[in-house]
């Protein structure tokens, strides 16, 4: 177990990440060390990283087109409006801030579906706020990451329906039939924990003033005194437009490029300035797209090295009939994999193929099953320097440049959702 190409190539990832190696440098030398232990040739594994790069070209190139979109609604000075408007809700209601930008990252999982579309619009600009509130950045980005990942694993709609579904069919695939609508109350319990995890960091962990300078994003101006006129309400039209093509086509790149010319029809920024916004766009948001098409390729070469099977396989043979180790093990097996491949959706399929009949044979219930199967494919998620959960929050916490993805993002949510995931997802697994 402790030569197995998927454990050492995660663990080299996470160590070279937290040594402040660059985290595409991180993944592709990690690709290449599980490759190389598993015994594929060097071009092989190149070969499966690049060629798996695809799977997360949509999301990429939503990534630059949304950049776009954002540093066009800051160029409108939009942005100053909305900080003025929230400003005068919260005041200095601190914590009540962060919640609230918890229950909006919710609201993108199942009332409007978008799942990180809204960070690169909605962040940057209260950066500022923030900044006067002195908030701690890491509560932030613990109250983004919880509201893409905790209605997923919780509520049986939009991304959670998915995700449930998945599970349903997973474990139908392999014996046992349990509806995905009776999915969401074998993972409450898990979620639960979620909230417990948010609550320790917003309330405990980062609760203390934190201080941050002033930086236009972008290198722009800020605007002092901005009003609604034509401009403005074309970037507020451009951006909803955005959203809406997207529920109704399943498109995001789709939707921002038409956000952007409603913006440009509008006259919200000048056609001799579209240049300027897509490389501010790609100033904003193309160093995480790189990532994203890379982590794709890397879980493509975990796959291929086939220690994934190898390392359910060796876990099986530590259970030693009880269930208290055995749903343990399941869980730490489930948060490797996720972690190297960065996405729960993808995990659920590749975990329950042989953790089902093992669970069955050591005589957990199948709502059991379905916490277990469930969990350890959301383990990892948030935490994981490859996943969509860590790295749309610092897209937006980094915007100035002044949020580090590992230390500020990685670390504080592996800590306050991980931990909680795996005792809660134990307790969960004994007692249904």
């Amino acid at each position: 177990m402790l030569t197995n190409p998927v454990l050492i190539s995660v663990l080299v990832m996470s160590l070279l990440c937290l040594l402040k190696i660059n985290v595409l440098i991180s993944i592709i030398v990690s690709a290449l060390v599980g490759g190389v232990i598993a015994g594929m040739p060097l071009k092989e594994i190149m070969d499966v990283l690049i060629g798996g790069m695809g799977g997360q070209a949509e999301t990429a190139l939503s990534y630059i087109l949304l950049g776009t979109l954002a540093v066009a609604i800051g160029h409108t000075g939009l942005a100053t409006i909305l900080v003025k408007k929230i400003g005068s809700i919260i005041k200095e209601k601190r914590i009540m801030f962060v919640l609230l930008l918890a229950v909006i990252a919710s609201f993108s999982q199942n009332l409007i579906p978008v799942h990180i579309a809204f960070i690169p619009i909605l962040i940057p600009p209260l950066l500022s706020l923030m900044n006067k509130l002195k908030i701690d950045r890491r509560a932030v980005a613990c109250a983004l990451s919880f509201g893409l990942k905790a209605p997923y694993v919780m509520l049986p709609v939009g991304f959670g329906l998915i995700f449930h579904g998945i599970i349903s069919t997973s474990l139908a695939d392999n014996g046992i039939l349990i509806d995905k609508a009776d999915i969401w109350p074998a993972l409450l319990i898990p979620g639960l924990g979620m909230v417990l995890g948010l609550l320790i960091a917003v309330l405990f962990s980062y609760r203390k003033p934190r201080e941050y300078e002033d930086i236009a994003i972008g290198g722009g101006e800020e605007v002092e005194d901005v009003k609604m006129g034509l401009p403005q309400w074309g970037a507020l039209l451009g951006a909803l437009a955005a959203f809406a093509i997207q529920l109704a086509t399943d498109s995001l790149p789709l939707g921002a490029l038409i956000g952007l010319f409603i913006m440009l029809a509008f006259g919200s920024f000048e056609f001799s300035k579209f240049d300027d916004m897509i490389s501010g766009g790609i100033g904003l948001m193309g160093f995480i797209a790189f990532v994203m098409l890379v982590a794709s390729g890397y879980g493509q070469v975990l796959r291929a090295t086939g220690g994934v099977e190898a390392l359910v396989d060796a876990g099986a043979a530590l259970m030693g009939g009880s269930k208290l180790i055995a749903s343990i093990i399941m869980l730490l097996i489930g948060l490797l994999v996720t972690m190297g491949i960065g996405t729960s959706f993808g995990t659920v399929p590749i975990i329950a193929t042989i953790y089902v009949p093992l669970a069955l044979k050591m005589g957990f219930s199948p709502l059991a099953i379905a916490s277990l199967v469930g969990v350890a494919g959301a383990l990892g998620d948030a935490g994981s320097p490859a996943s969509d959960s860590t790295l749309g929050p610092t897209s937006g916490l980094n915007a100035d440049g002044q949020h580090d993805h590992i230390w500020d993002t990685c670390v504080p949510t592996f800590i306050h959702y991980n931990i909680p995931l795996l005792i809660f997802g134990v307790l969960a697994a004994l007692i249904l």
